[in-house]
């Protein structure tokens, strides 16, 4: 059987101070729940070691936004997976509305 995992993610929105707060609450009042499915939340790349770190032994994991669909080089601004994996994120997010429509990315780019 196939796992339940919910996921959300807050885009281009909250500081780090904000995101700390935010997944504070998610993480103390995920505690008392023990939910019966995965919980992911999304961050922008610039949290994903510090939620990482405070969600490490929680029932949250951290999943980034978005990641680059090359290994490494001259990609200003982009992010590897890898880059991504040694921050503690266990997710990434692929495909989602926001980079089809004003990125113009296509199923390809994500084989």
């Amino acid at each position: 059987m196939r796992k339940k995992i919910v996921a959300g993610n807050w885009k281009m929105n909250k500081t780090l101070q904000e995101g700390v707060a935010l997944a504070t609450e998610l993480k103390n009042i995920l505690a008392a729940e023990k939910p019966n499915c995965e919980v992911v939340i999304g961050t922008p790349f610039i949290h994903l070691a510090t939620l990482s770190e405070l969600l490490k032994d929680s029932v949250i994991a951290v999943s980034a936004e978005n990641c680059a669909n090359k290994e490494s080089g001259a990609y200003t601004g982009e992010v590897s997976a890898a880059m991504v994996k040694s921050t503690g994120a266990e997710y990434v997010i692929l495909g989602h509305s926001e980079r089809r429509e004003y990125y113009n990315e296509t199923p390809e780019i994500l084989k």
